[in-house]
């Protein structure tokens, strides 16, 4: 399917007495009880979570000085990866139903915990969420080191210029680095006008570093500690990249003065994941990712069921709806920044 096609103008939103497409889609989610709390489910994933963390710093201390600590790495990157998607669910109201509970929750599990800003990353996050690939709007599509379109790749400069050329063979070497990217852009963000509590979550940040690198190095010898940092910030980041990555990149991208209503706009640039009860758990229900951006505050358990009463309504209406598995998302996606980086390679 081209994925450019799937903008055209023969699926332009339709009106009826019984409202919008995309409210006529909410009272089937509602009825069908999609969007209720499910405590018991994050009260068992969250505990689950807690007790990976609690057991793999147990399990650091006990091993001490020795480079089976690199194995412990590798299991921690997952464990800091599931905190992350814990802190997704939180930032999108889907755990508490009040925006204390989830801040603080948010504020734990990122700034303490991962050492990434909540505050920042809700802010980009949101924008997102917004507008999913707009080349003007979304951050995660805004050339900053990769370009995203062949628009975009013509008027590259500097570092997305040079990088662009090649992006698709450099796109998962550069993932291993987005676990410190998240930090990096989290300490330069406190300065932004932005930020809400910038005391707070510096010194939530700071913390975080002091025992994150106090415990290695006093626990490792500085060879040990630097390999183990590597390991684990590199598939950290690794993990993540092929969270979120799956979900957009290869869709189509909007442009100025292209209008969609909202349920084209989010089912249109988005990509469902297919695998069953290991991508669920891999990927923490963001494999649902047309649900999800339809519906941000549903619960992740909702999301399997909400799928089907989705895609039906989307064939009703003669709206595309895309899924496809795992290792072909990526595929599509490095094939996507392989060709947006056309215009950079034909200059050589």
């Amino acid at each position: 399917m081209a994925k450019e096609s799937l903008l055209a103008p023969s699926v332009a939103p339709t009106s009826s007495p019984r409202g919008s497409d995309f409210s006529q889609l909410s009272r089937r989610i509602a009825q069908a009880g999609l969007l209720d709390r499910r405590p018991l489910y994050y009260t068992v994933r969250f505990g689950l979570v807690g007790l990976s963390l609690v057991a793999g710093c147990t399990a650091f201390f006990a091993l001490g000085d020795t480079w089976f600590q690199m194995l412990l790495a590798v299991a921690m990157a997952f464990v800091f990866g599931q905190i992350a998607l814990a802190t997704h669910d939180l930032a999108h109201r889907q755990v508490f139903s009040r925006n204390r509970a989830s801040e603080t929750g948010g504020l734990i599990t990122a700034n303490l915990l991962l050492g990434m800003s909540y505050g920042w990353w809700m802010n980009k996050h949101t924008r997102h969420h917004a507008n999913p690939n707009h080349e003007e709007k979304d951050p995660d599509v805004s050339p900053d080191i990769l370009v995203w379109s062949k628009r975009q790749a013509r008027a590259a400069k500097g570092l997305p210029r040079f990088i662009g050329r090649h992006q698709a063979h450099l796109f998962f070497p550069l993932l291993t680095l987005e676990g410190l990217n998240l930090s990096f852009s989290s300490f330069r963000a406190l300065r932004s006008p932005s930020m809400k509590r910038p005391a707070l979550e510096g010194t939530l940040l700071v913390t975080h570093f002091v025992a994150y690198f106090g415990a290695l190095f006093v626990v490792l010898s500085p060879l040990k500690a630097l390999a183990f940092i590597a390991v684990h910030q590199g598939l950290f980041g690794l993990y993540l990249g092929s969270c979120f990555a799956p979900n957009h990149k290869g869709m189509p991208m909007i442009t100025e003065g292209q209008e969609l209503d909202f349920l084209r706009r989010q089912v249109l640039t988005s990509r469902n994941v297919k695998g069953g009860p290991f991508v669920d758990v891999f990927m923490g229900g963001l494999n649902y990712q047309i649900e999800h951006h339809l519906f941000p505050s549903m619960p992740n358990a909702a999301l399997k069921k909400a799928q089907i009463i989705t895609q039906a309504f989307c064939e009703e209406i003669g709206v595309p709806y895309y899924q496809t598995g795992l290792l072909a998302s990526h595929r599509e996606a490095l094939r996507h920044l392989r060709s947006v980086g056309e215009p950079l390679r034909l200059e050589f």
